[in-house]
């Protein structure tokens, strides 16, 4: 399309054009840091293409909505909403049964939570072995966590052992092996182990949670609580002469403490099964070494601590 006010010289007739100085209309005060073409357009530069031309040089390069938004009227009527009373935010008299409702659903929570512990307690009682402890917890189904594993990973090694390391939850790979404490940190753990003289042939290695947690997360303390009998069968049948407790929810599950491991590490305690009192050394998980590997000292005096008990 030819532009009739364009010149044959290539100028336009609005370049020339005289300005009405009467118009209220003031001058156009050019824009700071662009030329002298991107100066607010005159009233009567209303061809569409010459005011695509001039956004150009001004820089608008993109669209952003179909229509323009008045922001100071928006901020006006945001204000002004601002300053009238707040609305009375009692429920209507009608609405505080659903409040009972949702106590009573709550409650009903709690309530399947401490049946599961009882169901969970039941067969854990009854476990006369190893065997039958891993079948009483492929038959449970009172801990949500066991919907979304893949396998429930139960122990590994010695059934009569002096050692028994027992750490928090699966990982990815001991969820999809079925096995615990393999990958990156069972390899570290194995090392751990060896430098006392332990392996999986003569130590046994279980966790308090035998199901994996959905992404990883720390299991909840009602998954936890589910959970305490079958651990607790679990050490009264291998019955080992010392307990590791590698990482702070295996520490405090199993010692009954709100303690974090940073403190409980590197002390004795004791856990009571059945007549016997096993005495238990908590230490930083291995994965928490891979992490913070200057704590391996420290780890390092409580292997030594177990390996002088279990000479002693």
């Amino acid at each position: 399309m030819i532009d009739p006010r364009r010149r044959g010289d290539g100028t336009t007739a609005l370049a020339d054009a005289p300005r009405d100085r009467s118009s209220s209309v003031s001058a156009p005060t050019p824009v700071t840091g662009l030329p002298m073409s991107a100066s607010f357009p005159p009233d009567d530069l209303l061809n569409d293409l010459a005011a695509l031309r001039w956004y150009e040089v001004a820089g608008v390069d993109e669209c952003i909505g179909e229509a323009p938004v008045d922001r100071f009227a928006a901020d006006a009527q945001r204000r002004a909403q601002q300053s009238r009373p707040a609305p009375d935010r009692r429920p209507p008299a009608g609405r505080r049964a659903t409040t009972g409702a949702v106590t009573t659903s709550h409650g009903a929570q709690a309530t399947g939570a401490a049946d599961s512990r009882l169901g969970a307690a039941a067969l854990a009682s009854r476990a006369g072995s190893l065997d039958a402890l891993r079948d009483a917890l492929e038959s449970f189904d009172g801990c949500p966590l066991k919907i979304t594993a893949t396998n429930t990973v139960f122990g590994e090694g010695a059934a009569e052992a002096a050692l028994m390391v027992v750490g928090e939850a699966p990982g990815a790979e001991e969820d999809r092996q079925g096995r615990p404490f393999c990958g990156v940190s069972g390899r570290l753990l194995d090392d751990m182990l060896a430098s006392i003289g332990f392996d999986r042939t003569n130590a046994y290695i279980t966790n308090v949670v035998p199901w994996r947690p959905p992404g990883n997360r720390k299991p909840t303390p009602a998954e936890v609580s589910v959970c305490i009998p079958f651990i607790e069968r679990h050490v009264a049948l291998i019955a080992p002469r010392v307990l590791l407790l590698v990482g702070g929810l295996a520490a405090s599950s199993l010692l009954g403490t709100t303690e974090g491991i940073t403190r409980l590490r590197g002390r004795w305690n004791s856990r009571q099964v059945g007549q016997h009192t096993i005495p238990a050394m908590p230490t930083f998980h291995p994965a928490y070494l891979l992490r913070n590997p200057e704590a391996k000292r420290l780890v390092w005096r409580d292997l030594l601590a177990v390996q002088a008990r279990l000479r002693g």
